[in-house]
């Protein structure tokens, strides 16, 4: 029953990990390095030293400031009751420039210039992340995996907020702050193009989601399963097979007649993930600009089951005289 457990087993105490030499003038990195119990439930319990640098301390200032301008636009509308914020957070919102503004950069304040302020300092949060992942990267000698990954979520993000609502003509297209807000927006954007489901890159990002989370459940079980033969050695099983990439290997060969390798499962979860994003941002961008109700979309090539006519058709007795 020990492998029956969501938590890590064995949590490592031993001189702290500094890390591989930074080239020289990069090395920046701050914080005294120390172990957290809780944190070794999850993952590493080493904390520190952390490292920031000129693009991760703006991204963090600029994610503040969106922060902070959403944050006190909710207080405001609550009347500036703490009390009743903290109530109604899941249900307050900072919401775009009405559609009479069109694309307007400089909306009233109160009517959507606070979020057309906010969401500057978003992206420019987001982008400086995703700049930093990529000098990140570089600097440790690894690959951009990770910084292309990141970029799909980007995408989506930008389809959303940016894209989509400047081909509409409109900043009132983008979505709300705040949580439930948002979801609300989701339901009746979907509601209002005919029901996004017929949209059939919504459909293939679907496939992509529910993949993607096979793909990995599946990995990850496995590398679990074998983990006492050393399977979370993934790197040495793929260049040496071990008993415990054969052992892995062999159970899905009799599961299912195939499996992958110790690096293409990688591959595969990474494409199945990534293009989650991608194909559903393409969904999006397709809504309303080429596309304006899926439904009839779908029963025009084929998608959209025929409705059987159940019901004779039901004449109004004051049409008879």
């Amino acid at each position: 029953m020990q492998y029956q457990n969501i938590f890590t087993q064995i949590q490592v105490r031993g001189p702290v990990e500094a890390g591989i030499p930074l080239p020289r003038g990069d090395d920046e990195r701050v914080g005294t390095p120390s172990y957290n119990w809780l944190a070794g439930w999850f993952g590493n319990a080493q904390i520190g030293p952390i490292y920031l640098g000129f693009l991760g301390t703006a991204a963090l200032i600029s994610g503040t400031i969106w922060f902070v301008i959403v944050g006190f636009n909710m207080l405001a509308s609550v009347g500036w009751d703490p009390i009743q914020f903290i109530r109604q957070l899941f249900w307050l919102a900072l919401e775009p420039p009405p559609a009479k503004y069109g694309l307007s950069i400089v909306p009233p304040l109160n009517e959507g210039g606070w979020y057309i302020i906010s969401s500057v300092f978003l992206l420019a949060a987001v982008l400086l992340w995703w700049a930093r992942i990529y000098v990140r990267a570089r600097a440790l000698g690894l690959g951009t995996h990770v910084f292309w990954a990141f970029g799909a979520a980007i995408w989506l993000f930008l389809v959303l907020g940016l894209f989509r609502p400047i081909l509409m003509g409109s900043w009132a297209e983008a979505v709300p702050y705040g949580i439930f807000p948002h979801l609300d927006w989701t339901a009746a954007f979907s509601i209002r193009y005919g029901n996004l489901y017929y949209n059939p890159f919504h459909c293939l990002s679907i496939v992509f989601l529910y993949g993607s989370v096979l793909l990995f459940a599946m990995h990850g079980a496995t590398i679990l399963a074998v983990t006492r033969y050393g399977g979370e050695r993934e790197l040495e099983q793929i260049t040496d097979r071990g008993t415990a990439s054969e052992r892995a290997a062999l159970f899905w060969r009799w599961t299912m007649g195939f499996n992958a390798t110790m690096e293409s499962i990688h591959r595969w979860a990474w494409w199945f993930a990534v293009l989650t994003p991608i194909t559903g941002g393409i969904g999006i961008l397709l809504t309303g600009t080429v596309v304006d109700n899926w439904y009839l979309w779908g029963m025009k090539h084929g998608i959209v089951a025929p409705v059987p006519d159940m019901w004779p058709t039901v004449v109004d007795p004051a049409l008879g005289g």
